[in-house]
């Protein structure tokens, strides 16, 4: 019975191990697809500021428009390199772990089919020393032949249940030795794509910072500004028409005009004048007259 309960706790344990490979696998399964189907929904979400930053090129002046597009095109280089990380991580990484669902469910059927043989044996054993355990009256009742053939079962079951067993360390050894090099294969692949992906992204970004570094800000600000004082100065340039005399007619011509008013004024004023001289004469003389007729 003791070599039964040892064989017992050692499909157990080989239960376990089994048992915590489906769990933590799945979850590193699981983990792993968020982590890329995010690592994807970055790459389109750059996309779209990619498209952004050309568009807004488009509406600057030619200084911050060359920038913008140089700097827009490194950052749709790094995205490519994102595409490539994303499929090197579905193919060496998300299909290595979705494969061994099927590994874990067949280890875990060669241990059910491993624990019903042990329980056969235990079966075997049980009845065996039941008959055992009989009266010696009660014994000599018993058919002889119904004991051995109690006692070849149980010898029977025994041996079905160690060669089980065996092949159950077997497949559970191997199982664990796969499991182990495939685990060290699969991160290692995950780093080294992680790293590969980096050391471009870096490469590129880098010629994205000399990009914006080298761009000439005070150039583009001096073309604003000039830009803009043509603007303010033709709006200053305009004549006022409150203050002018037409519109339409020019500064000189608008000169000459007065003059000619103010000349015609003193014109009409001298013959004003005469008029009233002329008019006091007349009156002097026809007092003279009346006088000399008196």
């Amino acid at each position: 019975m003791n070599v039964v309960l040892s064989r017992d706790s050692q499909v157990r344990a080989m239960e376990n191990t089994v048992s915590n490979a489906e769990r933590y696998f799945g979850q590193f399964c699981s983990l792993l697809a968020s982590y890329t189907r995010k690592t994807a929904r970055l790459r389109d979400k750059a996309d779209q500021l990619v498209k952004q930053l050309i568009d807004f090129a488009n509406t600057e002046n030619p200084e911050l428009r060359a920038t913008m597009r140089n700097f827009a095109e490194d950052l749709a280089k790094v995205q490519d390199y994102r595409q490539a990380e994303v499929e090197r991580l579905e193919a060496k990484v998300i299909s290595p772990l979705k494969l061994y669902g099927a590994q874990i469910k067949q280890t875990r059927a060669d241990i059910k089919k491993c624990k019903r043989v042990q329980d056969n044996e235990i079966k075997q054993l049980e009845k065996l020393e039941k008959l055992r355990q009989k009266s010696p009256s009660d014994r000599q009742m018993i058919v002889s032949f119904l004991l051995s053939q109690a006692e070849t079962s149980a010898q029977r079951a025994s041996v079905d249940t160690n060669r089980s067993t065996h092949h159950l360390a077997e497949t559970v050894d191997a199982f664990q030795e796969q499991k182990l090099k495939d685990l060290r294969k699969i991160f290692s692949d995950f780093v080294t794509i992680e790293m590969v992906f980096h050391a471009k992204a870096v490469e590129v970004y880098s010629s994205a910072f000399q990009t914006l570094e080298s761009y000439d800000l005070e150039r583009d600000l001096q073309d604003f500004r000039t830009k803009m004082r043509g603007i303010y100065g033709h709006s200053e340039a305009r004549p006022l028409t409150d203050t002018n005399p037409s519109p339409s007619v020019p500064w000189p011509l608008a000169s000459q005009s007065v003059q000619s008013t103010l000349a015609q004024q003193r014109k009409d004023e001298e013959e004003s004048e005469g008029d009233s001289v002329e008019e006091i004469s007349l009156e002097d003389l026809r007092g003279q007259q009346q006088g000399r007729c008196d």
